[in-house]
């Protein structure tokens, strides 16, 4: 296999960036290389545009799924590069690009190489970056009888030697949730704003309260962070006193019953100060991740494949603070997500001038490869 033919692949990827729900051209390139490299069944429309490739083996043996995203981000590219994305203010600034080309890598692998094994499932997944894809997927019926012995997935890193491969059992990525409250009151002149009811007061105090969150409500041997990501109160009318304002904060944890409780909180301190500022309050929720929790095993295994191939292994002392959804689909198979160190000098995901480095294109393959042969030597 030739590693340019996969370059080739992840540069036209690159080029086509779309977002969560739109992966329409993404999907439609994707099933048509894994065409080409002999899948014994392709479904497509999984979960919106998600893909399943099946390769079936020669002998009985465990089910391997292996799962990398479709979507990028609303992040416009800031290098100069031949292939840069052609959707203006859309760019592959989490590496999605350099995950699907490995995928195809492995299809390629399985197609033409004598490789023994049961079977493995390719899952090409959208909206991942929202946290809606992977439970899309699980409550499609086209996927209701996929039941695999292993579910696993990498995602590059950077900060990490290019290469490494970056481990950890148990909590490997973070639960999180985004929580927005809508306040409703009355405009009115600004010479009178007594007259109206303004939700700035209320704004403020819910900024303060929500920033204050885990102070209160989480105990020091547990982790937990309450990030506000925006707030808006009322228009730029200097003659007007405001009648809606809104608060949005990520919370954040490394337990999912824990971001329950943080959840509820949210909301009961919402209320509270709607009440306290008699304004109307709606909430709501969205871009929803499950912890991602790994399985000891099937991390174990990762490690003796990146032992195998001379990788160097890098144990994470803490869980990376990100979320991916990835945790959906562990939290209901025995599975694991690892790191691929993508180089300590390389600009941090969704940073504007974030470009996927080409050569740990193949290092992603051999560790699937890997990982395969490793779960059907005994079968």
């Amino acid at each position: 296999m030739s590693s340019d033919e996969l370059v080739e692949i992840r540069h036209h990827i690159h080029s086509i960036a779309e977002v969560s729900g739109e992966e329409d051209e993404t999907s439609s390139y994707i099933a048509e290389t894994l065409d080409s490299y002999d899948a014994d069944e392709i479904t497509t429309g999984i979960g919106g545009n998600g893909i399943l490739a099946r390769y079936q083996g020669d002998k009985e043996g465990p089910t391997v799924l292996i799962r990398c995203e479709l979507d990028a981000l609303p992040i416009a590219e800031e290098n100069d590069l031949d292939y840069l994305s052609k959707n203006e203010g859309v760019g592959h600034k989490c590496g999605h690009d350099g995950h699907m080309a490995i995928l195809c890598g492995v299809a390629k692998k399985l197609s033409e190489e004598d490789i023994s094994f049961g079977e493995v499932l390719l899952l090409f997944q959208p909206s991942e970056e929202n946290g809606r894809g992977a439970q899309r997927i699980l409550d499609d019926e086209k996927f209701e009888d996929i039941n695999p012995d292993y579910a696993i997935a990498l995602h590059n890193v950077p900060g990490f030697e290019k290469h490494s491969i970056v481990v950890r059992s148990g909590p490997f990525a973070a639960a999180s949730v985004g929580f927005i409250a809508r306040l409703k009151g009355e405009t009115a002149h600004a010479a009178h704003p007594e007259q109206g009811k303004s939700p700035a007061a209320a704004v403020a105090q819910l900024i303060q309260g929500l920033s204050s969150l885990s102070q209160f409500n989480v105990s020091m041997d547990q982790a937990a962070k309450a990030t506000i990501v925006e707030s808006h109160i009322g228009e730029k009318a200097f003659g007007t006193s405001p009648g809606y304002g809104e608060v949005m904060a990520t919370l954040r944890t490394y337990d999912d019953n824990l971001l329950k409780k943080l959840q509820k909180k949210a909301k009961e301190l919402a209320e509270g100060v709607a009440n306290t500022y008699e304004v109307r309050l709606k909430t709501e929720e969205d871009d929803p991740f499950s912890a991602t929790i790994n399985d000891d095993e099937t991390i174990e295994i990762i490690r003796s494949v990146a032992a195998e191939n001379d990788f160097d292994i890098v144990e994470k002392e803490a869980p990376f603070g990100w979320s991916e959804d990835f945790g959906h689909i562990i939290k209901k198979f025995k599975g694991a997500l690892f790191g691929l160190g993508s180089g300590t000098d390389q600009p941090p995901l969704h940073a504007g001038n974030y470009d996927f480095p080409d050569e740990i294109i193949d290092t992603g393959v051999q560790m699937f490869i890997g990982f395969i042969k490793a779960v059907n030597k005994d079968s």
